[in-house]
């Protein structure tokens, strides 16, 4: 009897940790091969979930004040109209980690920056064919909706769960990760807006990813999320405004401006 309880402690220990792992998997760890890129067929803007058709943006060239700097007139129709907060993702290269991320606010005269990091991408670039295990962040224009992470809630407008035990990395993971997950903002790709960020389901299936999240950097690549400081984590958080309908566009500098 006592041989019996244990294994059926074990075995529902091992069930717990396999749903936390799998929640984890997309933006994994050193070495994960997996999971952290969600994919959607057809138009890369259209965020899985989205839950309405977003209204597109009327076409602005390239150079005109109105226009988001950087973005090429294809992405730009993509960000809805009634979006007025934008955080841009400038990837340094297709084969590149390297990015910088600038939060937008659009005013009467234009979109005008009001932060800007240096950031992290997937470890082997970006990709417009995003698939399980590529290690490439998706190109494309997404909203963020839900947010989470192992610390408390730093005083955000977004849906925010708390929660050490879906978050915390697992602790064979080097110390560089173990603060990953202190706060993410899920990406709205192949997830369910509304869900929290940990939650694995994914529409358009898992061959196509799932799991990207905007999270604290460790200093190198991810295996498709957007990685940025502690400090300009918490001021997204605090930031960012569904009112407002904030989307992330994100890519190479080339994809973003073709």
């Amino acid at each position: 009897m006592q041989f019996k309880s244990v294994r059926r402690a074990t075995a529902v220990t091992a069930m717990a940790l396999g749903a936390a792992l799998m929640a984890l998997s997309a933006c994994g760890g050193p070495e994960s091969g997996g999971g952290a890129k969600n994919g959607v067929p057809g138009a890369p803007g259209r965020a899985a979930g989205a839950g309405r058709a977003a209204q597109p943006r009327p076409a602005v060239p390239v150079g005109d004040p109105r226009a988001l700097p950087g973005v090429g007139e294809r992405l730009h129709a993509e960000i809805p109209a009634d979006s007025s907060q934008v955080l841009a993702v400038y990837g340094e290269g297709e084969d590149s980690a390297d990015a910088t991320v600038v939060l937008y606010s659009l005013r009467g005269d234009g979109w005008r920056p009001v932060g800007s990091w240096p950031a992290h991408n997937g470890r082997n670039g970006w990709s417009t064919d995003h698939h399980t295990g590529d290690g490439r962040s998706p190109v494309g224009v997404f909203t963020v909706t839900d947010a989470g992470g192992v610390l408390p809630d730093p005083g955000t407008l977004l849906s925010y769960a708390h929660d050490v035990d879906a978050y915390a990395p697992p602790y064979y993971w080097d110390s560089a990760h173990q603060h990953d997950f202190d706060y993410v903002i899920a990406i709205d790709y192949n997830r369910l807006r509304g869900a929290p960020p940990h939650d694995v389901t994914r529409p358009w299936g898992a061959e196509r990813g799932g799991g990207i999240w905007l999270h604290l950097d460790h200093g190198s690549g991810t295996s498709a999320c957007v990685s940025l400081s502690g400090e300009a984590m918490r001021f997204l958080l605090r930031t960012l405004d569904p009112d407002r309908d904030p989307v992330v566009v994100m890519g190479d500098r080339a994809d973003l401006l073709a």
